[in-house]
C-alpha cells in the first residue's frame, strides 16, 4: 500500500501547492469492502470546501491518466482537521508546544493516554510537558500515535 500512497503523494504535492494548499497525508484503505483513496490537505487559516474541490478537480484527471491504482476506489480530498495525527518529524517540529494526546500501546500508570504539550523532536522518543510543570518521555516504540488536541 505504501507504494500507492507514495505515488499519489508525488502526484498530489505539486497540485496542492498550485492550489495554495499543502499536502498533509495520503491514505489508501479498505473500509466495509470498498477501497478509499484519501488526500488530506492543509492551509494556513484553514481548508474550505472550495479548496478540497479545487484539489480534487485538478488531481482527478491526473490520477485517471497515470492510473496508479488498478482496482476501483472512492477518491476523496479532505481537510487534515484540527485534531490531526502527527506522522513525520517535520510535523513534530512544526507543532512543538502544541497541546497533544499521546496514545500508548500499553498502559503506564494506569492509563494508555496522556494529554500534554509537545516538547522538541527527538528521533527515538516523544516528550510532553504538563500544566503542573512536569515532563514525561516515552520511547517511540511505546507510542501508538500522537494527535493534536484542541483545548
Amino acid at each position: 500500500m505504501s507504494k500507492i500512497t507514495d505515488l499519489v503523494s508525488n502526484l498530489a504535492g505539486p497540485i496542492c501547492r498550485d492550489q495554495g494548499c499543502e499536502l498533509w497525508d495520503v491514505e489508501y484503505v479498505r473500509e466495509a469492502g470498498t477501497w478509499y483513496l484519501r488526500v488530506y490537505i492543509d492551509k494556513e487559516g484553514g481548508v474550505s470546501i472550495n479548496d478540497c474541490t479545487a484539489v480534487s478537480q485538478a488531481l482527478d484527471p491526473i490520477l485517471d491518466e497515470q492510473d496508479p491504482i488498478p482496482d476501483s476506489y472512492v477518491f476523496e480530498v479532505c481537510s487534515a482537521g484540527l485534531e490531526r495525527q502527527l506522522r513525520r518529524p517535520s510535523d513534530y517540529e512544526r507543532f512543538q508546544g502544541a497541546p497533544v494526546t499521546l496514545k500508548l500501546y500499553s498502559a503506564k500508570g494506569g492509563s494508555k493516554e496522556r494529554q500534554g504539550y509537545l516538547l522538541p523532536w527527538e528521533e527515538d522518543s516523544v516528550s510532553v510537558s504538563y500544566k503542573d510543570g512536569t515532563t514525561e518521555k516515552f520511547l517511540r516504540s511505546e507510542v501508538a500515535s500522537v494527535w493534536l488536541r484542541i483545548e
